[in-house]
């Protein structure tokens, strides 16, 4: 007959390694969503940038939301790995509970940063394309520069910034309810 140690099936040495794998998925996962979001919103700003060069700053926003989401990765990352405490010479005080459910929790939030960086990304990518199309009436700026001269806007003008202006609006929300993903 075997005997059962209490405490040694519950916590075996290799439990703390289930605890560090959802620290170290969170980061990837938050860190991989981040990037993605910032490149699509990158992109686009770029694309806009070629046509409504004055609007570049204003529409910096997406890609700064998807930054962001790389800290949330490194909070939670940080506090799970607060949290592990490593296996000693005589006893082990971290359980495959604990592991899993800190594995459990590093998936939860890397995968959700990583669906909210994408949807930023595509949110940024698409609606600052749109806002630089709407601001400039569908024209390119570089290309009617010298035809307009003193630069003043006409009465068409003005109506494109205010619709450019509620299209922003509605940017700003998508992308507040894409970053709620991610909490």
């Amino acid at each position: 007959m075997t005997s059962i140690v209490q405490g040694m099936d519950d916590c075996p040495s290799w439990a703390p390694s289930l605890g560090y794998l959802g620290a170290a998925s969170c980061m990837i996962l938050a860190n991989w969503g981040s990037a993605w979001g910032t490149w699509r919103a990158g992109l686009g700003l770029c694309k806009m940038g070629i046509d409504h060069p004055k609007g570049i700053i204003k529409n910096i926003v997406p890609i700064v939301m998807a930054g962001v989401l790389g800290i949330y990765g490194l909070i939670v990352s940080v506090i799970i790995t607060q949290s592990i405490v490593t296996p000693g010479q005589d006893a082990n005080r971290y359980s495959v509970f604990n592991g899993c459910a800190h594995l459990a929790a590093g998936l939860c939030c890397g995968v959700s940063c990583l669906a909210a960086g994408g949807t930023i990304g595509v949110i940024g990518d698409v609606g600052v394309r749109g806002f630089g199309l709407k601001a400039t009436g569908g024209k390119r700026v570089w290309a009617d520069a010298s035809l307009s001269g003193d630069g003043d806007f006409g009465p068409s003008e003005s109506v494109n910034a205010e619709d450019a202006n509620r299209l922003y609006v509605g940017l700003l929300i998508m992308l507040i309810f894409a970053e709620a993903l991610a909490l």
